[in-house]
């Protein structure tokens, strides 16, 4: 009976802990969106794209293979979501990517790729 009342108050405390570390529930509905964000393939492309700096919705376009009208709405969702920011540069519109943590898991993932467990 004694191990009984010692693992339930350790579940207790981890129960505690969880919910202590828990965001709130709109910071959670947030990085749902950006998770959901990033896991269309179309918008993985183009954030791999942009990895290596700005471009330009037709330079976008032909890194992806995709085509042009496709790229700008997607462009749109990430942009709505503050994974990507754009700027203008004369008639041009260059699009970079604004959080370098979603990069970082990005570049986390990549890797997870070649593991073997």
């Amino acid at each position: 009976m004694n191990n009984i009342c010692k693992e339930e108050e350790l579940h207790k405390a981890r129960i505690k802990s969880a919910l202590a570390a828990m965001p709130a529930e709109e910071k959670i509905e947030e990085m749902s969106a950006r998770f959901k964000a990033i896991s269309e393939p179309s918008r993985l492309k183009i954030l791999l794209a942009l990895q290596g700096g700005e471009l330009c919705v037709d330079h976008i376009t032909e890194a992806v293979g995709g085509n042009q009208s496709a790229v700008s709405h997607q462009l749109k969702t990430l942009k709505d979501n503050k994974i990507v920011k754009s700027r203008r540069d004369g008639k041009k519109i260059l699009y970079s990517v604004s959080d370098g943590h979603i990069m970082a898991m990005i570049e986390l993932s990549k890797e997870h790729l070649n593991c073997n467990e």
